[in-house]
Order: C-alpha cells, then structure tokens, then sequence
C-alpha cells in the first residue's frame, strides 16, 4: 500500500496537459453563454429599439427628417382634432374581439378532442398549415374563390373569414402547450366523486387551462387588430385601423407625421392590455 504522501506527489507530477481540460472547457461554455446573451440582447434590441423611436419620433416637430427634435405635441393634438381615425378603430377592435373569442372558443373544442385522436399528426399539419403561406397569397386564394367562383359580395364576414383563417394556427398551439400538459386522472377523480362532465369541465379542467384560452383569444384579437395584407384583397367596402393607416401613408395628401402618433397610441394600448393579461393570469397567482 502506498503512502498518502506517494499518491500526492503522483497526482502533483500528472502531466499539465490532463489537469486543464475542465478549465478550457469551463472557458468554452462561458464564452458560448456570454455570446448567447449578447444575441439575445441583440434580439430584444432590434424588436424594442424602432418601437422607442416610433415613440421619440411622434413627438418630434419634423419626425421624417431622420434626427428628433425639437419636441413638440402637436401631431397628437392634430391628430385628436382630425378623427377620421376613430371609425376604423372602432371597427378594428370590434372585428378582432370577434376573431379573438371565435379562436379561443374553437380552438378550445379543438386542441381538447385532438390529443385524443389517432391521426392528430395529420390533423395538427392541416390546422397549422395556413401558417405557411403567405398573406397576399391566401388573400388572394380567398378572393378568386368567395368573388370570382362563388360570386358572393365581400364585407365585414369576408374580412372576418380571412382574419381567422390567419390568426386560428397561433391560438390552437397556444392552447395545445395546456390540453397536453393537462392531467386527465384529475378529472377521473371527479367523476368518483360524483361531478358529472360540465361540472368537472368547469371545476377541475378549465381553470387550470385558462391561460392557454386567454392566449389564443389575445393572439386572435391582436392579429386581426393588425392585420393588412389578407384584408386589402378581401374588404369589400370595410375600413379597418391598418388600411386607414396604410392609405393615409400611400397617398398624396397623407399626413404621414399623424400616423406616427396615432401608432405610438396603438402600440401603448397593446402593450397595456398584454401587461393587464399577464397580471391576471400569473401575477396575482404568484402573490397568492
């Protein structure tokens, strides 16, 4: 048997080449994480930084000539005393409230039964599959088969149609992320203890998949909200938020500087009502 002191020497005369490679490979993985982060940073500062300058821009007396300054409200005062703006507001948030609890309430029916099914493979593709063709694309899909082919007159039901069509994919996988992680043995017990189906429905599954029904219902309101290139083919004679902006900035008597206003407005309002979202979703649980 060897003496302590004979096993430390050994391990203090080890080649020099042995004992590092912890080290460097410590090294690799901090330069790897610090590189990640420099990335991420870049992606949150690309996503943020045109959203910081729409809003420095809308209070900038000459906001199209590349540099802020000097400051001033009167694009937003202008912009309260021209209210063209209001109708296709209104009309926005009335068809995306729409779109936003037709998503949340099929989705619902959907990604509840899909789980379930033997072919929800092939299913989960064709629900998703709008997801990959492009907006002008279905737009005009949609056009040549609800004008051309059927013959039938285009409106608010037609926009409608497309807004679904385009934002139903976001809010399924919304909802998919809860009815999987779902525990259905909770609603075995239940049904033991006597709650029949809508009792344990309402008692037992929804509350614990009610954030994924908030998200589909906030993905379809905010895309529909947002959404020009589908309803430019397919609004008949409808105005919304978008074309209004879209017009106002195309044409040549546009008052361009008004739109950086009205979309500073519009992005404060989203950002409001997905703080409020989160709040009543995870914030007050988390103080519970």
């Amino acid at each position: 048997m060897s003496a302590p002191g004979t096993i430390t020497r050994m391990a203090a005369d080890a080649p020099p080449e042995v004992r590092p490679v912890h080290v460097r490979a410590g090294r690799l993985e901090h330069r790897l994480g610090l590189l990640a982060a420099l990335g991420g940073f870049g992606m949150i500062a690309l996503t943020y930084a045109p959203m910081l300058w729409l809003g420095i821009m809308s209070v900038s007396a000459d906001p199209l000539g590349g540099l802020p300054g000097p400051f001033t409200l009167e694009w937003y005062d202008r912009l309260f005393t021209d209210r063209r703006w209001v109708g296709p507001l209104l009309a926005s948030m009335g068809c995306g409230t729409v779109v936003g609890l037709a998503c949340a309430a099929s989705g619902l029916l959907v990604a509840r039964a899909l789980p379930q099914l033997r072919a929800r493979g092939a299913l989960l593709i064709a629900f998703l599959a709008p997801l990959f063709i492009p907006g002008v694309l279905l737009g005009a899909g949609l056009f040549l088969y609800l004008r051309v082919f059927l013959g039938l007159r285009l409106g608010w039901w037609s926009v409608f149609l497309a807004h679904f069509a385009w934002a139903y994919p976001f809010a399924l996988l919304a909802l998919l992320v809860t009815t999987t992680r779902f525990d259905t043995r909770l609603n075995d017990a239940a049904a033991d203890l006597g709650a029949g189906p809508w009792r344990r429905f309402v008692d037992v599954e929804f509350p614990l998949i009610m954030p994924g029904v908030v998200s589909a219902a906030l993905f379809g309101f905010l895309l529909s909200f947002n959404e020009l290139a589908r309803t430019i083919l397919l609004r008949g004679t409808a105005t919304t938020l978008p074309l209004f902006e879209w017009a106002q900035a195309t044409s040549h008597s546009s008052n361009v500087p008004l739109i950086f206003a009205l979309a500073t407005l519009v992005l404060l309002a989203s950002l409001l009502l997905i703080g409020v979202s989160f709040w009543m979703l995870f914030g007050r649980a988390a103080d519970r």
